[in-house]
């Protein structure tokens, strides 16, 4: 079971967050994310989140809440943001229509470089540098998707409430971290590493961390060394049952 409110969190938060990474390991992208002019893109989904993503110099970034922008575009319900996000409704800024070209054709640029990396083919991640650029990527939207699920998802509530405060690390040795705040039930992610982390999840490589993403059971690697847990296990366990919704709507993307 799923839910649109929790999936446009997703969508905005971890899929459309994730073009900050994007311009980090593609230079199409980058490109694309370099405006004459710093241009800010803001969506209102009434019902669900509120987000800027400002595209400046090659590089963008996420705010988290209504903020300045050249660009508005308010969608009535989660359901027609989700629409907006999987190409079945057409945006239509009620704010910056002199600049529908950055739309049309940088940002939608983006939004199909951002799916090819995150639909690669076997045959793509076969390649090194894309599978490390592909997995740098999902690994930034995974990070999101879990405080999305967390806060929003009835069932991911559920663990959520089992989660006392603190902090817990997710280390991917000598390639990403993730940070995941916990206070009075509610998740933040920070894309950083942890510190002073209550628990802490590290996997031996991405090749691990990625299989993990794609649908394996973390435990399963436990026996084998490449999947690390210590400090208060507890916390693994139920963010583990978050984790697991993850996948569930990674499949709706």
């Amino acid at each position: 079971m799923t839910d649109s409110k929790t999936l446009a969190y997703i969508n905005l938060y971890a899929v459309l967050g994730a073009m900050k990474e994007l311009c980090e390991v593609d230079e199409e992208a980058k490109s694309l994310a370099s405006p004459p002019k710093p241009i800010s893109l803001c969506f209102d989904v009434a019902g669900g989140p509120t987000g800027v993503l400002t595209f400046d110099g090659g590089k963008v970034s996420l705010v988290k809440e209504k903020a300045k922008c050249n660009i508005l575009i308010k969608c009535s319900s989660p359901e027609k943001f989700n629409g907006v996000i999987a190409g079945t409704v057409t945006p239509i800024p009620i704010k910056g229509i002199t600049k529908v070209g950055f739309l049309t054709k940088n940002f939608m640029g983006l939004a199909d470089i951002l799916t090819k990396y995150l639909k690669a083919t076997p045959e793509q991640l076969e390649d090194k540098e894309f599978f490390e650029k592909s997995t740098r990527i999902m690994v930034a939207l995974i990070a999101e998707a879990i405080s999305a699920i967390a806060n929003n998802d009835i069932i991911g509530k559920q663990s959520a409430k089992r989660v006392p405060d603190g902090i817990i690390s997710f280390e991917i040795k000598d390639f990403a971290y993730i940070t995941i705040d916990v206070k009075n039930h509610k998740f933040t992610t920070y894309k950083e590493k942890a510190v002073n982390s209550k628990a802490t999840m590290t996997f031996s490589s991405a090749e691990v961390a990625r299989a993990i993403f794609d649908g394996a059971n973390a435990l399963d690697y436990l026996g084998f060394g490449d999947v690390a847990l210590s400090g208060f296990i507890p916390m693994i366990d139920n963010l583990n049952r978050v984790l697991n919704r993850v996948a569930i709507y990674s499949s709706l993307l």
